[in-house]
């Protein structure tokens, strides 16, 4: 990629910080393409902060351990609960002070995801996934998201064929369809923030669809 591409924003003087989410299902290549941006944008002279959610800081470190990976059977209620936990801790932990300082965020998933997972997947109250989301966020928007969109079924075996499946993996095929008619919805309701990029392609291919998409935010 060539220095072009960010290069207004080169200088860092007096640039004004960048909140970039990337969304998706499982398997649909979201830490790889995370990986390749922070390099692309790090080679423009810009400070990058690579996160998650869950997990971006201590506290949603052990959030995201028992969200994720924890034997507990947890309430779908109790479940958005903590999600809206881990994101305010992160907002008010790492993302507000990197964009005040002028950084690019990168973060792999935000507030889509529980909207996503927890309404259309889990059936949960649109209103009630929203009302959490405004608490944990007071408002504060990605500046784009990046929706990496591929088949369910492909999204699972890729996963599967990466590591063993975490209890959102293990949910069934029925439930990741909801969550994928949920990022569809979502972008059709956010067209100007929400950017579907088909997640079939290449990773390259899918890094150069990005980088062209973040270039226009200048």
């Amino acid at each position: 990629m060539g220095k072009s591409h960010f290069g207004r924003r080169v200088s860092g003087v007096g640039t004004s910080g960048r909140f970039i989410t990337l969304e998706g299902g499982e398997g649909a290549g979201k830490s790889t393409l995370l990986q390749g941006l922070a390099v692309e944008l790090a080679g423009q002279g810009l400070e990058v902060v690579v996160t998650r959610e869950p997990g971006g800081t201590s506290l949603g470190s052990e959030l995201r351990s028992l969200l994720l990976t924890s034997g507990h059977a947890i309430d779908p209620v109790a479940e958005l609960l903590l999600y809206g936990a881990d994101r305010a801790q992160h907002l008010t932990e790492v993302v507000r002070p990197a964009l005040d300082r002028g950084a690019w965020v990168l973060c792999d998933r935000h507030a889509d995801s529980l909207v996503a997972y927890q309404a259309y997947g889990r059936g949960l109250p649109r209103d009630l996934v929203d009302r959490v989301n405004a608490l944990a966020t007071g408002g504060l928007l990605p500046d784009r998201t990046l929706w990496l969109d591929l088949p369910v079924e492909e999204g699972l075996r890729r996963a599967a064929a990466t590591r063993g499946p975490d209890r959102l993996e293990a949910a069934g095929l029925a439930f990741h369809e909801r969550v994928r008619a949920g990022f569809a919805s979502l972008a059709c309701e956010s067209p100007d923030r929400i950017v579907r990029i088909e997640a079939t392609r290449s990773p390259e291919e899918v890094l150069a669809a990005a980088v062209e998409i973040l270039a226009e935010l200048g």
